[in-house]
């Protein structure tokens, strides 16, 4: 019977592996339409393109804020109804994007609903798979990672597609419904991992963690892992968010504009793959070093691109080198910290 059970949980946890990477994927999707939609907005509302594009930046500070709050959430209820919450959230707060009638209500309703809604997401999902692995978590977390990637391949192309036929406030509803088709059954198959999902009486004794939440957060590991990642991000955020404007301004077609941005998620999967793969080889710890010193060559590649074939090289390149670098934070963190504040720290 034990047998059993320990089998079951094997072949369970890759099940939260796929519906953790097509969670992401529609997730991270829904929040990237933005910059698709980024000239159709700005085209049918007279608002600038700075002004939207700080609904971006909103979103990423909700989404920064909101997997403190989201991620310790997650660590006391379980991961199931926290995604679920976001999922219902993000759903929500897209269709209301969709009706914004003035560009700060439409900052409020984008960069703050819908960012606060994919924190949700990442942090709880991401925990949870380090939870459930003890052996190629590196691998398991970068095929979470590689769904999220998936999101310029999918959900990019897809509002390219729609808003060529609709409206922006026509495709962005459609977005919405299909986040809410999609993601609320599928948060339904994320549970707890089993270390966490003992009674808290019999658990209690081992699974107390050996340092406080505020040990935690003033340790040298976790200071150096926020550090890193801050400026990580803030080496491809601009980039990812601002490549298709930049390839449309260039004289590049939207739609071609567009396939640059999914050929990065293409690559960013490999990466994903091939960087989870070393970090269970070698150690993430020493593969992210040379992963962001890869990330931080190619980015300058964009210097120098105008033409169609050279914003694909310098794509397929960067999104190899910093989507290969994101899973590796997540498994560091589950190397250096208790699993019953993964959610916190992450």
């Amino acid at each position: 019977m034990l047998f059993s059970l320990d089998a079951l949980r094997a072949h369970y946890r890759w099940v939260i592996v796929a519906a953790g990477g097509v969670l992401g994927c529609v997730a991270i999707g829904g929040l990237f339409s933005l910059p698709v939609l980024l000239r159709p907005i700005a085209q049918d509302t007279g608002w600038s393109t700075t002004g939207i594009s700080t609904a971006m930046t909103l979103a990423f500070l909700a989404l920064a804020f909101g997997s403190i709050g989201w991620g310790a959430l997650s660590d006391r209820i379980g991961p199931r109804i926290v995604v679920l919450t976001g999922s219902l959230l993000l759903a929500t707060g897209l269709a209301l994007a969709s009706l914004a009638s003035s560009l700060p209500a439409f900052q409020l309703l984008f960069g703050g609903v819908v960012g606060v809604s994919v924190a949700a997401i990442f942090a709880p999902l991401m925990a949870c798979v380090t939870g459930w692995f003890d052996t190629r978590r590196s691998l398991a977390v970068s095929l979470v990672s590689a769904g999220m990637g998936m999101a310029p391949m999918t959900m990019s192309p897809l509002a390219a597609w729609l808003v060529q036929t609709h409206s922006w406030r026509t495709s962005l509803q459609l977005i919405a419904a299909l986040v809410a088709v999609i993601m609320l059954p599928l948060a339904l198959l994320v549970r707890r991992p089993p270390a966490l999902a003992q009674p808290a009486a019999s658990a209690g004794a081992t699974s107390a963690p050996a340092l406080t939440v505020g040990q935690a957060m003033r340790s040298a590991p976790f200071v150096i892992l926020v550090l890193t990642s801050f400026l990580s991000c803030a080496t491809h955020s601009g980039p990812i968010f601002h490549t298709v404007n930049y390839a449309v301004a260039c004289g590049i077609p939207l739609m071609a504009a567009v396939s640059i941005y999914s050929l990065e998620g293409l690559a960013g999967m490999g990466g994903r793959l091939v960087f989870g793969l070393l970090g269970d080889r070698f150690g993430a710890a020493r593969v992210l070093v040379l992963a962001l010193l890869a990330q931080a060559v190619v980015a300058l590649g964009y210097v120098a691109v105008r033409e169609l074939g050279s914003f694909y090289l310098v794509a397929a390149l960067f999104g190899f080198t910093y989507a290969g670098v994101m899973p590796l934070f997540a498994v560091i963190a589950r190397e250096n910290f208790p699993l019953p504040m993964m959610g916190t720290v992450i």
